[in-house]
């Protein structure tokens, strides 16, 4: 059956879209890995350039994980043995030993009772929010969290959802005040590091302030962090922005496997209680398949490389290439947000300049992502360069000589 008046509209918005600068447009389509080899990190071949090596910058495996041979070899380990794929949802029959491992492992890493995972981190945002809302529920939420956070607590319709200033702790507090003259429980929602800036939360005041507050609900204040950009990137052991702002641990800690540890799927730790309840009335765990076996012993042997030794001289030299990178900028006097995480945004505040600027990256064999409106908002556009640990001081330097040679630096 044609649907003529339906697609005219759609080509209108996909029109509407393109002449705004908000298309997102075709994807890069990845062909092939060329290995580090001397001074360089693993370069990308894309469909249709042919042989040309392309250094990755946008790219969240913070510690390259997704390319270390035992990583990989774990993998294919399991998959020989598990077979390819899960063949149903937990409940079922689609729960394996190493589902159960990692989860074991997860917990443990955090200093958590328990552990669950899911397909994405995503999923398990949309999955862990909304069984924890009812119609008393107050959800306090940074204005920058995550698309995520904001469809959850659409999906689970709070009795007030309250959003406060980016990091302003006082207006955090101001929210929780208020919402406690109506609502009985109260879920503080946030970002651990905000992933279009690199900035991130002092964790230590929001948990200081949720403590102080609790006696006001009767169903307590409950604090989760979605710190998928800050495992394995932040911390001295890489447990994130809990380990860089001390204090109390968040009551939930939601993170991904699939940036820092190089695989995928998603995860939230927390105590007993939450997390056996939420295998019970979570639908983006009961009734969705989860990572493959395969995935899950990759992703627990990714875990064990972070916490050791080799992780720690992994989590170093990250923090090398990010400072010479952020000092690189500096340098040709581009502008860019303080911070210690290896998101470094580099702001150009225009849309037409942040797209030309991509492009003319592109040409000098660097692929970098480029945030405009609304994705980030007007006047903070930006190109969002991600440093890893499998960058070296050559790579580096690369992107550095291509930005100084590009035409509107000065513009």
């Amino acid at each position: 059956m044609p649907h003529d008046r339906m697609e005219k509209k759609l080509a209108g918005v996909l029109a509407d879209l393109e002449k705004s600068g908000r298309l997102k447009g075709r994807e890069n389509v990845i062909a092939g890995v060329v290995p580090a080899r001397g001074a360089s990190g693993p370069r990308y071949l894309l469909e249709g350039e042919g042989a040309q090596p392309f250094l990755r910058m946008n790219a969240n495996g913070y510690l390259g994980m997704a390319l270390q041979a035992d990583v990989v070899a774990a993998e294919e380990a399991a998959v020989r043995q598990f077979g390819t794929g899960p063949g149903a949802v937990r409940f079922i029959s689609g729960t394996y030993a190493p589902h159960i491992d990692l989860e074991r492992r997860l917990a443990e890493f955090h200093d958590r009772p328990a552990a669950m995972i899911f397909s994405s981190a995503y999923a398990a945002i949309m999955g862990v929010l909304p069984p924890l809302i009812d119609d008393a529920t107050a959800v306090i939420s940074d204005e920058l969290n995550h698309n995520c956070i904001i469809n959850a607590a659409r999906l689970a319709r709070p009795k007030e959802k309250r959003v406060y200033s980016h990091l302003d702790m006082s207006a955090l507090e101001r929210e929780l005040s208020e919402a406690a003259d109506t609502c009985r429980r109260a879920i503080v929602v946030t970002d651990g590091v905000f992933s279009m800036r690199g900035d991130h939360v002092s964790l230590d005041r929001v948990m200081e302030i949720a403590r102080r507050r609790d006696a006001d609900f009767a169903d307590d204040v409950l604090v989760l962090v979605d710190d998928s950009h800050g495992v394995g990137a932040l911390g001295a052991t890489g447990r994130g922005t809990e380990e860089h702002a001390g204090g109390e641990a968040a009551d939930l800690l939601v993170a991904t496997l699939g940036k820092s540890l190089g695989v995928n799927g998603g995860y939230v730790t927390g105590s007993r209680t939450i997390i056996d309840y939420l295998r019970e009335t979570s639908p983006f765990y009961v009734y969705s398949n989860p990572i493959t076996p395969g995935e899950a012993v990759a992703a627990k042997t990714a875990l064990d490389i972070l916490d050791s030794p080799r992780g720690t001289r992994l989590l170093s030299h990250l923090r090398t290439m990010t400072a010479r990178f952020r000092n690189g900028l500096a340098a040709l006097s581009l502008e860019s947000l303080k911070g210690d995480h290896p998101v470094v945004p580099l702001m150009v505040r225009d849309t037409a300049r942040t797209s030309d600027l991509v492009r003319h990256l592109r040409a000098q064999g660097v692929l970098a992502t480029g945030l405009n409106y609304p994705v980030v908002p007007r006047g903070d556009e930006e190109i969002r360069f991600q440093i890893s640990a499998d960058h070296t001081a050559e790579d580096i330097d690369q992107a550095l000589a291509a930005l100084e040679s590009w035409p509107g630096r000065g513009g």
